[in-house]
């Protein structure tokens, strides 16, 4: 039976191959055991010089009528070629591609034929999957799910431009035969990056496309391949060349069809993608690669949409700008950012109270303003950060080995002056062995000279390896370097780039501390990060006894027992074990009289009235041991008296099992149980606006057992402290607490605005106190307080934007106010430099009490500071510009703030400027509203709550 006679299949795969005659099989083997049976495999060999024609011909022989194997003439030197061979050879309704390295998943050419014929659909797309075949633990990586979350039809390529834009892929899609012949329909070929031009073909020509949320792709990557695929060949400027040539085609395409929104999709993803991984090896490349890269990038970069320079984060956009001018002095600096997103590479410059990233084009007269909207990095709010919490850019300027010492010298960026030209500097270098998780061993240098040169800190240091390394050997084979740099006792920690190829090389000698068998030099490589370390350098005969022990029985049960050990760490520190931890361990250990352990806001702070108890206790001298709960790597502003402990570390866990008294303010973990002989403080953080608990919507939907489970949490309160009536009807309510939870004493954090206001009405007096000295607030200015509620948006990093113009606020009233700024602490904010010393972002304060005593007048929204602030019966400003969008679309309020509030809400910046004119004013003609609010929503806070708490619970720990 010849193929004409033969029934024509459902699908044609196209599978590809060119010297792969090892992994060819396991390719055709995927489709030939497909759940859709009628199924051809088309094998086109790019004249490879390996036996893969012979292994496609003998699985032609063993699966006649199934698989043919075809050979072009000459090798193309690409993937265009054979594919369109295949098609012109395939048989099939449909068309799809494999590559010899990859494999099909098993149901992928029934799930896309299904959809082809259920919708008429040219393309259907499904989910690619990137299998990491060499790695340790499977790693798989899909390849933008978003897009394939669930099934649609789209009638044009119009209707989800990011299909286009990212999704460039020929290989997890199907295609209508018809449709490629009709349309004519081809491979570029000659040329890289032809999946690119194909798939946007397609999908501008397509009259349907269907997009299913099933795998259908295993893309094989092998990390550690010896011959890097060809979009990994970015040191060969051909492959740029030719992705540029690709760009171009493809938007003369979108030109040609009229999808001028599609191009500008696609420009805003080349900034942030494309682009970004070829200048990521700028820093290895020599000057004429960065000369020649940059004559082709600049003339693709005229033709990008400037808008589209807004849609990507600001250090691409500065990148972009500055390849195209070819200002490599500022470029090379912005693409170490670019790498190492929280390092701060460039000196930067405040002109007109805005901060940009250079001085250079800013002045230009041809493209001045571009630059200046491109450079401009205010609201990244580097001018704000102080020097400890930089990581600045650190560029080696000078390598030499002598006599087993290297020699090193470097300057650190300075960015606006952080580091003044008196400051007291010190440094030392630090060398670290790698090892995952762990600092192994550590040795250190001190650094010799040290000098400020403006915008650099040079320094000059010598590290006798010889001597002062002592490596073990195999263990601990890369060495990190790293600078500590000491400003005026504050400090700064930097890694040492090398930017400049061949800057450090050769050998040096150490001594091991096992034996010189092991491992006798090092040798200095630059890590993908562009960062200098040490490798040690074994001996031959180690390296081949290491390999030999490595692949042999001895090596196979190391890494057995290696992966189970390394198993065993993963489960004892999953959640899940820590619970049990908790609950079957821990908690069977006796509790320990007299431990107390704090928290405040999930450990995020030391604050509020967890910190008032804590204090309180300490100033009655009391014996007790206490234990503050924080979050984060390194805890600050925490009091020196007590136990540190990382929340949900096992150390935490302990505590808490242990302890004689709870005392937060918000909720220790859910799932953990409190003993019953462990009594539960909960002070809470506010009165309630919103509705909170089981008031809420959301709450009333969820089913009986999530609910349930819920109230138990709630239910581990043995006391919970109300500072009115208000908060009985309303938060006592929501968490349907029992009578004999609630505390009816007030707020302990309270205490000092109700003495504050005491002191201030006997002597007729204001103390501002220390804090407005620290601040640097001069004595005839009012303080305002901005203190908002939370907000959801501002992205992962939870940016809060103002909702007024700052710059405009502090030109109007900087004479008279200085206003201080304090975001909710789940958001942060960045003020202008234009505007300092008028107004203070004080958002760091853990607490905000101190604050409220400061401020003469408070700004706030919905933030449950108001109840707080107005014990102090001063001036209150509502700014509720989004009031609808808070109270309608959200879990709603137990009262109307419009209604109740005890002073002006105002709508607009126009309206908060007018009410702010004159503190006095508004002082008066809200005074018998605010002594009203203060009568229903403090009625408890008297000014003794921390000491009542103290009498009843602690008192018995008094010495004597």
């Amino acid at each position: 039976m010849n193929e004409e006679s033969l029934p024509a299949p459902d699908v044609s795969v196209v599978v590809i191959v060119y010297n792969d005659e090892t992994r060819l099989p396991t390719a055709v083997r995927s489709v030939l055991e497909q759940t859709l049976r009628n199924v051809e495999v088309v094998i086109v060999d790019d004249r490879s010089t390996d036996g893969s024609y012979d292994v496609a011909g003998r699985l032609a022989a063993e699966h006649p009528g199934r698989v043919r194997a075809l050979r072009l003439d000459r090798n193309s030197g690409g993937c265009g070629a054979p594919r369109n061979h295949g098609i012109a050879q395939a048989r099939g309704t449909y068309v799809l591609f494999l590559d010899s390295d990859d494999v099909l998943e098993r149901n992928a050419c029934r799930n896309m034929l299904e959809a082809a014929e259920t919708t008429g659909a040219d393309l259907v797309s499904g989910m690619c999957v990137r299998v990491h075949v060499d790695s340790r633990n499977g790693k798989e990586v899909k390849w933008y799910p978003w897009l394939y979350a669930r099934t649609r039809t789209l009638e044009s390529i119009s209707e989800l431009p990011d299909l286009l834009v990212f999704d460039t892929l020929s290989t997890n899609k199907c295609y209508r035969r018809e449709f490629l012949v009709e349309q004519g329909l081809e491979f570029p070929v000659g040329i890289h990056y032809e999946d690119l031009l194909f798939s946007a073909q397609a999908y501008a020509a397509a009259r349907r496309i269907t997009l299913i949320p099933n795998r259908v792709y295993d893309w094989n990557v092998v990390d550690k391949a010896a011959t890097k695929s060809i979009s990994n060949r970015r040191a060969e400027i051909a492959n740029f060349a030719h992705r540029m040539e690709i760009h171009r085609r493809v938007d003369q395409l979108l030109a040609d069809k009229g999808l001028l929104e599609l191009k500008f999709h696609k420009d805003v993803k080349f900034l942030k993608h494309d682009l970004v991984l070829h200048l990521r090896d700028l820093p290895f490349r020599d000057a004429s690669y960065r000369e020649e890269f940059a004559a082709i990038a600049r003339d693709y970069l005229e033709s990008i949409d400037r808008t589209a320079f807004d849609e990507v984060e600001p250090i691409h956009a500065i990148c972009a700008y500055l390849l195209q001018k070819s200002d490599w002095d500022n470029l090379l600096p912005a693409v170490d950012t670019l790498t190492n997103r929280d390092k701060i590479s460039a000196p930067m410059v405040e002109r007109d109270g805005r901060i940009y990233w250079c001085a250079e084009h800013l002045d230009d007269h041809l493209d001045g303003d571009f630059a200046r909207h491109v450079l401009d990095v205010t609201d990244l709010g580097y001018h704000a950060k102080p020097v400890e919490k930089m990581f600045l850019r650190n560029v080696l300027t000078r390598y030499e080995e002598v006599a087993g010492t290297v020699r090193l010298a470097g300057h650190i960026t300075n960015p606006l002056g952080v580091v003044p030209p008196g400051a007291r500097l010190s440094g030392e270098l630090e060398f670290a062995a790698r090892r995952k998780g762990v600092r192994f061993q550590i040795f250190r240098f001190p650094v010799a000279t040290l000098r400020h040169e403006g915008e650099a800190i040079a320094w000059e240091a010598s590290a006798d390896l010889a001597r002062g390394l002592r490596p073990l050997g195999i263990v601990d084979a890369v060495w990190d370097v790293r600078l500590h740099l000491d400003v005026d006792g504050v400090r700064t920690t930097t890694r040492l780039t090398a930017s400049e190829p061949g800057l450090a090389d050769g050998q040096l000698p150490v001594r091991p501390r096992l034996t010189r068998l092991v491992a006798d030099h090092v040798t200095p490589e630059i890590s993908s990060r562009g960062h200098l370390s040490f490798r040690i350098v074994t001996r031959e005969k180690v390296d081949a006894l290491v390999e030999k022990g490595v692949r042999g029985a001895p090596g196979r049960f190391a890494k057995s027992g290696y992966r189970k050990a390394k198993e065993v760490r993963r489960k004892l520190t999953s959640g899940d074990t820590k619970i049990r931890l908790y609950h079957e361990v821990f908690s069977r250990l006796p509790v320990k009289k007299g431990l107390v352990v704090f928290e405040s806001h999930l450990g995020r702070q030391y604050s509020d009235s967890p910190k008032a108890i804590y204090e309180e206790m300490r100033r009655q001298g009391l014996e007790f041991e206490a234990v503050w709960s924080y979050t984060g790597s390194s805890p600050s502003g925490f009091p020196a008296d007590a136990t540190l402990v990382r929340r949900w570390s096992l150390p935490y866990l302990k505590a808490l099992a242990q302890a004689e008294f709870w005392v937060d303010n918000q909720s220790y973990p859910l799932k953990l149980t409190k003993r019953p002989e462990t009594t539960y403080l909960q002070t809470w953080h506010g009165s309630a606006l919103k509705r909170m608990g089981f008031d809420e919507p959301e709450w009333k939907l969820r089913p009986r057992p999530e609910q349930a489970e819920q109230q138990r949490t709630l239910d581990r309160f043995d006391r919970f402290l109300i500072r009115s009536e208000h908060d009985v009807r309303t938060l006592a309510r929501a968490f349907r607490l029992k009578e004999k939870t609630l505390l009816r004493v007030g707020y302990p954090r309270n205490d000092a605005l109700v003495q504050a206001r005491r002191r201030e009405e006997e002597v007729g007096l204001r103390e501002r106190g220390v804090l407005a000295a620290e601040l640097g607030i001069p004595g005839d200015k009012a303080v305002l307080l901005y203190a908002p509620t939370f907000r959801q948006h501002g992205g992962r990093q939870r940016r809060f934007e103002l909702p007024f113009d700052v710059e405009r606020f502090a030109d109007t009233f900087g004479d008279r106010y200085v206003l201080l700024v304090r975001s909710h602490y789940l958001n942060h904010v960045v003020l202008p430099p234009s505007v300092r010393g008028r107004v203070i972002d004080v958002s760091a304060h853990h607490d905000v009490t101190p604050l409220l005593a400061l401020a003469d007048g408070l700004i706030t929204d919905y933030s449950s500071v108001m109840f707080d602030y107005a014990l102090l019966g001063r001036p209150m400003f509502f700014f509720a510009y989004d009031y609808e969008e808070y109270v309608h679309e959200g879990r709603g309020t137990y009262f109307d703030l419009l209604e109740r509030a005890p002073g002006p809400v105002v709508r607009t910046e126009e309206e908060l400027h007018t009410a702010l004119a004159s503190l006095d004013e508004q002082s008066v003609k809200y005074a018998e509203a605010r002594e009203g609010f203060v009568a229903e929503f403090g009625e408890y806070d008297k000014g003794n709550a921390a000491q009542s708490i103290v009498d009843q619970f602690f008192a018995q720990w008094r010495r004597g």
